[in-house]
C-alpha cells in the first residue's frame, strides 16, 4: 500500500493475463499483527510432490493451490497458534515436512516424526471433493491439512503406551487434531449431536476438547500441554489440571453433552 492508513472501504482489484482464470477462497483484513508472538517461529522446509500428476485430483489440487510449499507453511502457523501460547513455548521441533498428493482410495495420513514427518493426500478424495464445489474443496484440503499438522506438531500423552496399542492415547491424539481443525473453523459444526462419549476419538473427541473453549479460551492449549505435565496421562487427569481438582472428565462431559441438547 502506497499511502498506509485506516478506511471505512477497500477495493480488492485483481487483474489477470493469457485469459487466466482467478479463483477466490477467502479474503480477510486484519487491522492488528497476525505475527505478533510468532515473530520467531522457526517454519519447517517442504518438500511437495505429486506422484500422480495427470490424475484429474492433482490437476484440480494445482488450480487451487499455486504455491503448495508456501500453502503448507501458512497453515502450519495456524496450527501452531491453536496449540501453544507463543513461540516461546517448547515447540515440537518439525524441520521438513513431506508433502505428497498420491492416487489411492482414502483421504490423508501423517507419517514419520519430528524432525521429520510426512503426509499424503488422495487425489480421489480431492476428486470428490471438487464434485460439490471449489469451495467444499478449500474447505476439505485446509480441514485436513490442520489435523495432519497437528499430528505433527502435538505432544504426545506419557505413561500409557502408544497409539496402536492403547485406545485413551488414540482418543487423546486424534481428538486434539480435530480440535484444532474445529477450532480453526473448518468443520461443519452443524453435525455436532449429542451421544457417544469422549473415548470416541476423531470428531467426537475433537468437538468435546473444542467446546471446552466456551469455558476457558485457552483450553485447547492448555488441554495440550497436559501431555507434558502428567506422568500418566488420563482424560480426568487432563480435566483437572485445566479446569481444577473438583472437574471431571464425566462431569464436564455430561456438561457438554446438555449443551448439545439444546
Amino acid at each position: 500500500m502506497q499511502n498506509p492508513a485506516t478506511f471505512k472501504q477497500y477495493l480488492l482489484k485483481a487483474v489477470t493475463s493469457n485469459s487466466d482464470t482467478l479463483k477466490i477462497a477467502d479474503v480477510v483484513l486484519s487491522d492488528k499483527n497476525l505475527k505478533a508472538g510468532w515473530e520467531n517461529f522457526k517454519y519447517p522446509k517442504v518438500n511437495f510432490e505429486s506422484l500422480d500428476p495427470n490424475t484429474e485430483g492433482s490437476k484440480i489440487y494445482h488450480e487451487l493451490v499455486q504455491n503448495p510449499d508456501e500453502y503448507v507453511k501458512y497453515h502450519t502457523q495456524k496450527v501452531v497458534e491453536i496449540l501453544y501460547f507463543s513461540d516461546k513455548d517448547s515447540i515440537v521441533d518439525v524441520q521438513q515436512i513431506d508433502y505428497t498428493l498420491k492416487d489411492y482410495e482414502g483421504v490423508s495420513a501423517k507419517g514419520g516424526n519430528s524432525p521429520r514427518i510426512n503426509i499424503v493426500y488422495s487425489t480421489q478424495h480431492i476428486e470428490k471433493s471438487a464434485k460439490e464445489s471449489l469451495y467444499k474443496l478449500d474447505f476439505e484440503t485446509r480441514g485436513v491439512l490442520y489435523h495432519e499438522l497437528t499430528h505433527g506438531y502435538q505432544y504426545e500423552p506419557k505413561g500409557i503406551g502408544n497409539y496402536g496399542n492403547n485406545k485413551t492415547f488414540w482418543a487423546c491424539i486424534e481428538g486434539i487434531a480435530d480440535a484444532v481443525r474445529a477450532e480453526a473453523g473448518l468443520f461443519d459444526m452443524s453435525t455436532r449431536k449429542p451421544g457417544g462419549n469422549w473415548m470416541d476419538g476423531y470428531r467426537t473427541t475433537g468437538f468435546f476438547i473444542q467446546w471446552l473453549t466456551t469455558k476457558d479460551p485457552d483450553a485447547i492449549r492448555k488441554f495440550h500441554r497436559t501431555a507434558t505435565e502428567l506422568d500418566v496421562w488420563s482424560f480426568d487427569g487432563a480435566i483437572k489440571q485445566v479446569f481444577g481438582p473438583e472437574a471431571s472428565i464425566e462431569a464436564m462431559w455430561d456438561e457438554y453433552q446438555e449443551f448439545l441438547k439444546k
